[in-house]
C-alpha cells in the first residue's frame, strides 16, 4: 500500500502535463508522443531509485537519468529531447504548486558534433525537375517536389494543405507549422506551374467532397508515408544521386536561399524557426565555398603576388 500511492503521484503528474499538452497547447500528436515516451523513460528511472513523490525529484534525479541514457548509447541530441520534455513537465507541476522547483531547469546534454544538415545540389535538382512527367502520378509528384522546394515546407504541411479556392494556385501560401504556429510562405512561378498542371489532373483522381491537395489511389488525401515514398522513387527514375526526402528538400531551400541572399533572418522566417540559433546551422554548409568568393573578392585577402605597395 504504501509504495502504490507514491507511484500514482507521478503518474498523475504527467497525465496532467499530457492533457496540458493536448487541451490547453493543443500539440500535435508527435509531440504528445515524445512527451508521453519520454515522461514514462524518467518515471521508470525514478522508480528503480524508489523515488514516488514529485517533491523528492532533484537536480541529481535529472543528472542520473541523462547518465543512464547517455551510458545506454542516446545521442546528445537525443539528451536535448529527453530534458526538454522534463523541464516542460515540471514547469507545468512547479505552476500548479506540485513542486517547489523546476530540478531539470539546470541541467544541461552533453555536447556532441553538430552533423549539418545534407543538402541537394541545386544543378541537380533544376535538371531533374526540368524534365517532363510521364503520366498524372508524375505529374503530382512533381508537383509535390516542387512545392517542398519552392516553400521550405516540412512534411506535415504540405501533406494538410487542401485545394486553394480561386482559379490558379496563388504566389502566396498560409501554412500551419510547428507549435500551430501560421506563417506565410511564397511559391516561385516554376511551382505554381507544376501546381496547376497536377491541379488539371486532380479532378480525374479525387473523391467527391475531398479537399486534400495531394491525392493518391482511391482519390483520397495522400499519407505522409506516401509522400516520402513517392519522392524517393521520383529521384531514383529522375538518376538523382542521392536518397530525396521531404527534409532534404527543405534544407535545400534554406542552403541556396541563404548562399544566395545572405539573409539569414529572411530564411529563419520562411523556416518558421522561433530561434535565429536552429537557423544558424545554414550558415556552416559551405565554407569552402564562402572562403574561395573571400579570397577572390576581399581587397586584402589575396594569397601571395603583389602587395600593391609602391
Amino acid at each position: 500500500m504504501s509504495e502504490a500511492a507514491p507511484a500514482s503521484a507521478l503518474e498523475r503528474l504527467l497525465s496532467g502535463y499530457l492533457d496540458y499538452l493536448r487541451v490547453e497547447k493543443r500539440a500535435s500528436p508527435h509531440t504528445l508522443k515524445a512527451a508521453e515516451r519520454d515522461g514514462r523513460a524518467f518515471l521508470a528511472y525514478c522508480a528503480e531509485c524508489r523515488i514516488g513523490e514529485p517533491q523528492r525529484i532533484d537536480v541529481h534525479t535529472v543528472r542520473g537519468f541523462v547518465t543512464r541514457l547517455h551510458r545506454g548509447g542516446k545521442q546528445p541530441t537525443s539528451l536535448r529531447r529527453y530534458l526538454s520534455s522534463l523541464r516542460g513537465m515540471f514547469r507545468h507541476a512547479l505552476a500548479l504548486g506540485l513542486v517547489e522547483h523546476n530540478p531539470a531547469a539546470g541541467v544541461r546534454a552533453p555536447k556532441g558534433k553538430r552533423l549539418l544538415p545534407k543538402v541537394i545540389a541545386a544543378e541537380d535538382l533544376g535538371n531533374a525537375l526540368d524534365s517532363e512527367p510521364e503520366d498524372r502520378n508524375g505529374v503530382r509528384d512533381q508537383a509535390m517536389i516542387e512545392l517542398f522546394y519552392s516553400a521550405g515546407l516540412r512534411l506535415a504541411e504540405l501533406h494538410a494543405l487542401d485545394v486553394p479556392a480561386g482559379g490558379g494556385f496563388p504566389d502566396e501560401l498560409r501554412v500551419l507549422g510547428k507549435g500551430r504556429k501560421e506563417r506565410n510562405v511564397p511559391v516561385g512561378g516554376k511551382a505554381r506551374a507544376a501546381l496547376d498542371a497536377w491541379l488539371a489532373e486532380r479532378g480525374a483522381i479525387a473523391a467527391p467532397g475531398e479537399t486534400a491537395l495531394f491525392v493518391g489511389r482511391g482519390g483520397a488525401r495522400l499519407s505522409q508515408r506516401s509522400i516520402q515514398l513517392r519522392l524517393a522513387a521520383w529521384a531514383r527514375a529522375a538518376g538523382l544521386p542521392a536518397h530525396l526526402h521531404p527534409h532534404k528538400l527543405r534544407h535545400s531551400f534554406a542552403t541556396h536561399l541563404l548562399e544566395s541572399s545572405g539573409d539569414l533572418r529572411a530564411v529563419q522566417e520562411l523556416l518558421g524557426h522561433a530561434n535565429l540559433a536552429t537557423t544558424q546551422i545554414y550558415t556552416q554548409l559551405d565554407w569552402k565555398r564562402l572562403a574561395k568568393v573571400y579570397d577572390e573578392a576581399h581587397p586584402r585577402a589575396k594569397r601571395g603576388g603583389s602587395s600593391g605597395r609602391g
